[in-house]
């Protein structure tokens, strides 16, 4: 059996380096059958990956979690963990707002505490983002609803306005990838230095990471069948566009048969050894189509410096997101 890399991320909350993400189950990624998605979550149980990543605006994704709880006893979950996002439309938000959120959340998961709740605010122009932190602060240290409180696609400035608040962090979830490194410009150090963690999303882009589109032909709109595949063909042609693209398919297809394993091995292996980058969060098509052998590959993969510099050969002719988007989660705004 492979051995699964973990990360602490707290005091107390460790998970494996490969998150199981659920925005797959609610909408635009095929028909979901409910019960064959919640008994495929016990195959990744199984097989040690035991972190799942949702939010309230995911479809079903907390109730399947909820669910999928109820169906064992608690000395089998021992080592389960739910990551939630809190994502509300900007507006006031008071203890009793905030709390009902967070309760409904609770109550969908069947779980009385969440270990991780991760905070989306869509308008930086409203600054009511910290009221709504300081709520959760309070879920967390004296309602004891919340064990930790995590971000998701902040931006740097913003964290440091948090940071001089004294509010206390411990995660970021951010789009990371070969493709897109905006995190490294700025945001990596920053997190170093207040002891904040990056979990990335986006590292297979949707699937393109991938031998499936390796020598093909640029796909159509018409062909791209998921929001997934929608969403990071734009961040290709940002990037510099399907020829380019190929060329980095063609040397990661190189890099992937000399370690015998998969492009989409790579380019997660690429992002987990980034630094401050705790976990990395691989999307899971319940009931669908599942990769558990083959992620589960990425942890017996250590990437040399000859695998470096073939990849950079490749990324050193791209374009600069930082430059173009700008800073992580910009892109949203």
């Amino acid at each position: 059996m492979t051995n699964i890399d973990y990360a602490t991320l707290a005091p107390g909350l460790e998970i494996p380096r490969i998150v199981n993400g659920m925005w797959q189950v609610s909408g635009g990624h095929g028909i979901i059958d409910s019960e064959k998605a919640i008994s495929e979550m016990f195959q990744y149980h199984d097989a040690g990956l035991t972190a799942w990543d949702m939010a309230d605006i995911y479809g079903p994704a907390e109730s399947f979690f909820g669910e999928f709880q109820k169906r064992k006893d608690k000395k089998y979950f021992e080592n389960s963990v739910g990551l939630t996002k809190f994502v509300p439309n900007p507006g006031p938000m008071t203890r009793s707002i905030v709390e009902h959120y967070v309760d409904e959340s609770r109550k969908r998961m069947n779980l009385e505490i969440i270990d991780l709740l991760q905070f989306h605010w869509w308008d930086y122009n409203d600054s009511r983002y910290l009221d709504a932190l300081k709520q959760l602060e309070i879920l967390r240290d004296d309602a004891k609803k919340i064990r930790h409180v995590g971000l998701t696609n902040f931006d740097t400035d913003r964290m440091q306005i948090m940071v001089d608040k004294k509010i206390k962090i411990i995660s970021n979830q951010v789009q990371y990838s070969i493709l897109d490194q905006r995190p490294q410009v700025i945001m990596t150090d920053f997190c170093q230095e207040n002891k904040i963690t990056l979990l990335c999303y986006g590292t297979l882009l949707g699937g393109f990471l991938s031998e499936k589109y390796l020598n093909k032909p640029e796909p159509t709109r018409m062909e791209l069948t998921t929001s997934s595949l929608q969403k990071y063909k734009n961040m290709i042609d940002f990037w510099g566009g399907w020829n380019l693209f190929q060329e980095l398919l063609s040397v990661l297809n190189d890099v992937a048969q000399k370690h015998n394993v998969s492009i989409s091995n790579i380019s997660t292996r690429y992002v987990l050894d980034k630094p401050s980058v705790s976990a990395v969060i691989v999307g899971t098509r319940l009931g669908i189509s599942e990769h558990i052998q083959d992620n589960l590959k990425t942890f017996d993969v250590s990437l040399d410096d000859e695998d470096h510099s073939k990849i950079n050969s490749v990324l050193d002719k791209s374009n600069n997101l930082f430059e173009s988007i700008g800073d992580c989660g910009d892109e949203y705004r």
